[in-house]
């Protein structure tokens, strides 16, 4: 009795890889419940081999013991799996609404998979395209004794690579390095007067940081590929006189049309800031968008130093 050693590595598709409708067959086949057949459903060619398997990305999958006859036994048996998310490609879109026909839901459903085998660190072999990660992947069949060509190909069942959590994503997302706004106020030059409004706005920096209506660079949880869209949710204006605006979603502007506006009563410098909190989306492996539901309370949001001036009376003869 074997018990077989199986690696699985699921990654995007590497620059090696080269998927088309012509490798991947005319259109998508999927069985009377518009399930793609997980690990055995074939298509007239074989995409072209995956790249050669990062093993320092490998997960241990367990499989089903399997007693195998032949002079080389399949030990060492690997499995990897790409999405097929190149929506361009008949092939890729037709199984995905099969995979959203299935799941019953748009946006709550296993991505198409292709999968590739390789037995004893030999070539990878074209599995086929399933919902998901594959339940199980068929092996060549072993040699037949005296010659005879090969026998029947053996099925393994495959445990699926770990996903991350819905609350992995959201705390995925509160930790994107996000840019940090700070205030536009007018009269410009950093000086108002007391007594008179000052028209206040939120700038956003010109830099690497992430902010609103940016998409995120993909980020690897566990076997998934997530990518996240970054919007804003609301401000909060902090005046540096211990007032404060209430939490708004506007973002405020420059006289005589801007809605944030502040009177000072008294001569002073004061630190003025923008405290923000971002939402926004995500999707996995190219799949829909779909809400974060969660907040990114930014933190130490920069100031600006603003003078406000006092105002002096005289009396004038005439």
């Amino acid at each position: 009795m074997l018990v077989f050693s199986v690696l699985t590595s699921t990654a995007a598709a590497s620059p090696d890889i080269h998927l088309n409708d012509r490798t991947l067959g005319a259109s998508a086949k999927t069985d009377r419940n518009h399930r793609v057949s997980p690990g055995v459903t074939k298509f007239g060619d074989t995409p072209a081999p995956p790249a050669s398997t990062d093993h320092t990305k490998d997960r241990s999958a367990t499989i089903s013991p399997v007693k195998v006859k032949s002079d080389k036994p399949k030990k060492g048996i690997r499995v990897k799996t790409e999405v097929c998310n190149d929506m361009s490609l008949t092939q890729c879109s037709s199984a995905r609404a099969g995979c959203i026909t299935e799941a019953g839901n748009p946006d709550y459903y296993d991505a198409p998979t292709i999968t590739w085998i390789s037995v004893n660190n030999g070539g990878w072999r074209y599995s086929g395209l399933s919902c998901g990660t594959p339940d199980s992947v068929a092996l060549p069949g072993q040699p037949k004794k005296g010659g005879g060509g090969a026998g029947e190909p053996v099925t393994v069942r495959v445990q699926a690579p770990p996903t991350p959590s819905f609350g992995q994503i959201q705390q995925a997302f509160r930790e994107l390095p996000f840019s940090k706004p700070s205030p536009s106020i007018e009269p410009v030059g950093l000086r108002t007067l007391k007594n008179l409004p000052t028209y206040y706005a939120v700038t956003w920096p010109d830099d690497d940081g992430l902010q609103p209506g940016e998409v995120s660079k993909k980020v690897q949880l566990l076997s998934w590929t997530v990518e996240f869209k970054v919007a804003a949710q609301d401000y909060r204006y902090n005046y540096g006189d211990g007032s404060t605006s209430r939490w708004t979603s506007s973002t405020g502007g420059a006289y005589p049309d801007g809605d944030i506006t502040h009177t000072y009563e008294h001569a002073d410098m004061v630190d003025v800031s923008v405290d923000a909190r971002l939402t926004g989306q995500y999707r996995v492996n190219g799949g829909e968008w779909r809400d974060i539901a969660t907040t990114a309370d930014l933190q130490d949001e920069p100031s600006s130093t603003l003078e406000v001036l006092g105002t002096k009376t005289r009396l004038v003869h005439h």
